[in-house]
């Protein structure tokens, strides 16, 4: 059986031997063994084990003993709109937007396919359908295409930033201003494949928010994301000194988010507004938080109040 595994970002331009290792978990020299005997090859040209990873490549990969285990499904992943087109979900926490490398859990896409739901196959293999996505840490609405008229229209959409996406979000400490915007680039940080950072060779990243709620020691915001950036809120936020809580990544006090009964960022797709690619109507989907969001929100007003109430 064989699986097709996109060229992931953080592995362009490294050895093929090194990038198949780290890709499918195994050693180097088992990495070097599968492509040399033809159980690694790519699917736009010929390749040796000293080849460089190219952007946009797909590999197909063929583990003659091993069989993949199925993919896991989100069970309580809601679907809150649905039209022959697109369709809309209330992403929960845990959920990746897509399968990748080395991630075994539920996928949105996986989840989707499994329940019956029709998607277009325009899209990179194992993301088709798919112009806009969520941080597996990360809970809220996020649109699949169904059809290729609306992939080529959201793509673009997205691309031109003309989609209104909003987001809650808890940051830590007294923001001092009631609105303000964050405009500063962003890029991979040289410390982690997987951390972001602000950086003059970043790209340019815009973050819009308005206070919903003061607590002293975190603020409640409303955002507005300008442009899609990886990380980007979280970056952001972290870069003005006030990380989200329960973001240990970028710098959250994890006494703060033990308290608050959170083991990841207090980060919430709210809502998002989009001209349906079919029928031109402006169009506006809203989410409500989860569980543990809401729990969080609950302590710390809790927390609030008492500092507030009055010494006898």
């Amino acid at each position: 059986m064989s699986r097709l595994f996109p060229a992931p970002d953080a592995l362009i331009g490294k050895r093929l031997d090194v990038a198949v290792a780290k890709m499918l978990g195994v050693s180097r020299a088992k990495a070097s063994e599968l492509i040399a005997c033809g159980q690694v090859r790519s699917l736009s040209r010929d390749i040796a084990k000293s080849s460089t990873l190219m952007a946009g490549e797909t590999l197909e990969v063929s583990l003659k003993d091993e069989a993949p285990a199925p993919e896991p499904i989100s069970h309580d992943m809601a679907i809150v709109y649905e039209d022959d087109d697109v369709v809309v979900v209330d992403k929960p926490v845990g959920v990746a937007a897509h399968a990748s490398v080395g991630w075994t859990g539920p996928t949105v896409l996986g989840s989707l396919l499994d329940r019956g739901v029709h998607i277009t196959s325009y899209g990179a293999p194992g993301r088709q359908g798919i112009v806009s996505r969520l941080d597996v840490g990360t809970s809220g609405l996020m649109l699949v295409c169904k059809s290729e008229l609306a992939y080529k229209e959201m793509r673009r959409q997205f691309a031109e930033h003309e989609v209104k996406k909003t987001y809650h979000a808890l940051v830590q400490g007294n923001l001092k201003e009631d609105k303000a915007t964050i405009e500063a680039p962003i890029g991979r940080a040289k410390v982690s494949d997987f951390r972001f950072t602000v950086t003059p060779a970043g790209k340019e990243a815009i973050t819009h928010w308005d206070v919903m709620e003061r607590f002293g020691e975190a603020t409640l915001v409303s955002v507005n994301l300008e442009t899609g950036r990886t990380h980007q809120i979280r970056v952001h936020f972290s870069s003005i000194g006030h990380p989200l809580v329960g973001d240990p990544m970028y710098g959250a006090n994890p006494v703060l988010s033990a308290a608050l009964g959170l083991d990841r960022q207090w980060l919430h797709a709210m809502r998002l507004e989009f001209r349906h690619p079919r029928t031109r109507v402006w169009t506006t989907v809203e989410s409500h938080y989860p569980a543990d969001l809401s729990h969080a929100l609950k302590v710390m007003r809790e927390r609030a109040a008492v500092r507030l109430e009055p010494a006898v």
